[in-house]
């Protein structure tokens, strides 16, 4: 992969003027997925600056007045709460790369992180790739957003899901993205004696019967992400199985860069393939096992990738940064705020709201590192995993790439791992994710009283 420098030097023309994509270029981009703020477009042309490429272009909601609300800098807050990452005077485009190379990079690593660039973009380019995608993206997806076309910029990445051009260009390709979500258990004093639950089950598998009761899914996954985070080999397989059975918004499966298995981008149990014939077709060439086993094998190696190359050990520290709680830190939320907390206001138990209380009374300085804490967790929280394969012809060559043996086929292969869709959380989803935070509470707990006490406590 290019450092960002030679990627730069490889996107300008040659008077040194950094190309624009217009209207013309539009065509050469397809849909490969979104999330709630972003559209991602692999390329597909043949212009030497933009193959094994891909690019993030920011969504709005359906309001121009929003749209165009999106494009200003940081609010006074948020520039208070990043002031030592992020230049103040900055866009807010600007500002997320800067959070991904001064706050994500340092915690997750420069060799799991790739901050990538930012490329200029026409608005009639982004009304033609609105125009092209429309009838690919997801129906919930489309009454959400849109393409946020009064952008001027987009996000210029390397494509995760394939391996650069060398010696290996007729080796295939096999990817996974995996959504690993929160892997501990919060054990903050600040956890109301209600919520007790939320110290022995997941915040994932309590989201699951909110997602369930509001129609998001058909099923509920067996995943627990604890089992992900284990450093246990048998646990870690158990949640790639879990993942796979039940892929949800979770877990994709990439060939030569093509989505083959999994969602786009959005939260149906519906995967693109029946899960055995079609996926151990695929799996031959990669995978040197009888059909039948190829399948079970791949989703071994990549529990052994993850537990080999301990990838999701900084993930996990960068998680903990969350040490209070949402329950704890939105009150430093509105100490930041200047507000009066409305947590506080709604409560009748005196020694509840007297514990909330010493919240109220730490410093200004205190309750900045405690918001910034929250919301650097949140995104390493909702962030992916994209790992990709390719089996090794010779063991004799020097490659970048780790290297990773699957003794049940007697194989090597080179694998890289990545960190995606690292955004930095705005200031102002902190209520959202209090609000959030007791729908998901108390639809399990509803849900405890009709169905019976829950059997998926996790105490390791």
């Amino acid at each position: 992969m290019p450092e960002n420098g030679e990627l730069r030097d490889s996107i300008c023309s040659n008077n040194g003027v950094v190309l624009l994509l217009e209207e013309a270029d539009a065509a050469n981009w397809v849909y490969r997925g979104e999330g709630a703020a972003n559209v991602v477009l692999g390329y597909a042309g043949s212009s030497p600056a933009f193959v094994g490429k891909v690019i993030r272009i920011q969504k709005s909601p359906r309001s121009t007045a929003k749209c165009t609300a999106e494009t200003s800098t940081l609010s006074t807050h948020e520039n208070l709460l990043w002031k030592e990452y992020i230049m103040s005077s900055t866009s807010k485009e600007i500002s997320q790369l800067l959070f991904v190379q001064n706050v994500m990079v340092p915690l997750l690593g420069s060799e799991h992180v790739d901050p990538g660039m930012h490329v200029p973009v026409s608005r009639v380019f982004l009304e033609a790739v609105e125009k092209n995608i429309l009838g690919q993206r997801p129906p919930w997806r489309v009454e959400g957003g849109k393409v946020n076309t009064l952008s001027d910029t987009a996000l210029l990445i390397s494509d995760h899901s394939i391996f650069p051009h060398g010696g290996h260009q007729e080796t295939r390709c096999i990817s996974i993205e995996i959504k690993p979500k929160c892997g501990f258990l919060p054990c903050s004093r600040f956890i109301a004696e209600d919520n007790d639950t939320k110290r022995c089950i997941t915040r994932f598998q309590m989201h699951q019967v909110l997602k369930l009761h509001q129609g998001e899914i058909s099923q509920l996954s067996d995943y627990n992400p604890l089992d992900l985070f284990s450093g246990s080999h048998n646990r870690i397989n158990k949640a790639i199985k879990a993942l796979f059975t039940t892929p949800q918004n979770n877990f994709r499966i990439f060939v030569n860069g093509s989505l083959v298995y999994g969602g786009l981008g959005c939260s149906a149990d519906s995967s693109n393939f029946d899960r055995g014939g079609e996926l151990e077709d695929m799996l031959e060439g990669i995978i040197q096992a009888d059909h039948g086993q190829r399948l079970e094998t791949f989703l071994l190696l990549i529990g052994e990738t993850i537990f080999s190359s301990r990838v999701l050990a900084p993930l996990l520290e960068a998680q903990k940064l969350d040490s209070l709680d949402i329950e704890g830190a939105i009150h430093a939320y509105y100490n930041i705020m200047s507000q009066p907390c409305h947590v506080c206001g709604d409560l009748v138990d005196s020694k509840t709201l007297q514990m909330y209380q010493s919240l109220h009374s730490i410093s200004l300085e205190e309750s900045v590192k405690i918001v910034r804490d929250y919301l650097i967790a949140a995104t390493a929280k909702d962030c992916s995993l994209m790992i990709s394969f390719r089996a090794r012809e010779h063991e004799n060559y020097v490659s970048p790439h780790g290297k990773v043996y699957l003794e049940s086929t007697n194989q090597s292969f080179d694998y890289k791992a990545y960190f995606i869709d690292l955004d930095m959380k705005p200031l102002k989803k902190m209520t959202h994710y209090h609000e959030l935070d007791k729908k998901i509470i108390h639809c399990f707990k509803q849900n405890e009283m009709q169905q019976g006490p829950s059997s998926l406590c996790n105490r390791y």
